[in-house]
């Protein structure tokens, strides 16, 4: 991998404006519904905190997966639910199977939702009779091409890319090995997958070209695209990992960016929705926001022991949320 820019040697810090919470359980997901900030817990339970907090309980057991849209959070849980947790705190059992964990959820835009246990992913359209299909192993990931209703399906092997509303069978994009997460480029022109090994796979759709980007000392748990789609952001390694996408190729014959290099891993990272910049979190509870023109870095939380889990950003890129595996979290406004 490519040498790191030049990053300032003592980041500005905004650690004064962070408004710290403890939440008692390890925070595995957070969306934005508004201006509220939705912090998923493991056990269970959602904390909606904005101007004040309200905690409700989504899952009587861990939460596995968490998805979600403008208006709802989505999560699945080892209870057999998929529950909607929606702004102003009402909770919805949108499915339930006892004895099942739904191991993964997605959100499409137009309000439709899939999810999965074992080997079978299923979609509900936002109005009509829910779909299923099987594939060749347990589903390892779940997501929604960024306009209509195709679906991928990452799995034992390669990804399948299913259109729930046709005939025909999915389209599998093969390779060996268990592919976990999945992401679709927003132009749709290419999906990616984050392996069990420390390397992510990717296909080039409009001629099935492969692209292996390897080279990460641990396995891959985050990955964003930035705005447009030029860079893709990975968790991973000791600093930041963005693949280049902005041409037709893609990242092959290509060195990546590297950003905000430390001596401790990158656990979590999550792209700006306007800028170029990505908020970059790591194993010992820090965290930056990370400009990609020139690697300037802004300290956003210090050193805090356990792991960052989750980041996110509002829409409007406004404020930035962070969730760490001790229960500890912060929301700074901007």
């Amino acid at each position: 991998m490519a040498s790191s820019p030049t990053t300032a040697a003592t980041p500005s810090s905004l650690t004064s404006r962070l408004r710290p919470f403890d939440f008692g359980g390890a925070v595995v997901g957070i969306r934005f519904l508004g201006a509220n900030a939705a912090f998923v817990l493991g056990e269970g339970d959602i904390v909606l905190a904005g101007e004040s907090e309200t905690r409700v309980t989504a899952h009587k057991g861990s939460v596995l997966s968490v998805s979600g849209d403008a208006r709802r959070v989505l999560t699945g849980g080892d209870d057999g639910r998929v529950v909607a947790t929606r702004g102003d705190g009402s909770v919805e059992t949108l499915f339930e199977q006892k004895g099942r964990w739904i191991d993964h959820v997605a959100a499409a835009p137009d309000g439709s939702f899939a999810y999965s246990h074992g080997k079978t992913a299923y979609f509900q359209p936002a109005k009509g009779v829910v779909k299923s299909v099987e594939v060749p192993s347990t589903v390892g990931g779940l997501a929604f091409a960024p306009k209509g209703t195709r679906l991928a399906i990452a799995h034992y092997g390669g990804a399948s890319l299913w259109f729930p509303n046709a005939v025909a069978k999915p389209q599998i994009l093969e390779w060996k090995g268990s592919h976990r997460g999945v992401i679709w480029h927003p132009e749709a022109r290419f999906v990616v997958t984050t392996m069990q090994e420390p390397a992510l796979h990717g296909w080039r759709l409009p001629d099935g070209q492969h692209m292996r980007m390897s080279g990460y000392p641990s396995r891959v748990r985050t990955m964003e695209f930035t705005p447009g789609g030029r860079f893709l952001a990975t968790s991973g390694s000791t600093e930041a990992i963005l693949w280049p996408f902005a041409s037709k190729e893609g990242p092959m014959g290509k060195q990546p960016t590297m950003l905000a290099p430390r001596d401790v891993r990158v656990s979590a990272v999550a792209t700006h929705p306007k800028e170029e910049v990505v908020a970059v979190g790591y194993e010992d509870g820090l965290a930056l926001m990370v400009r990609i023109a020139d690697g300037a870095e802004i300290l956003v939380r210090a050193p805090a022991g356990a792991p960052v889990s989750a980041l996110a950003w509002r829409a409007d890129g406004g404020a930035l949320a962070i969730g760490a595996e001790d229960g500890k979290a912060g929301l700074l406004v901007l």
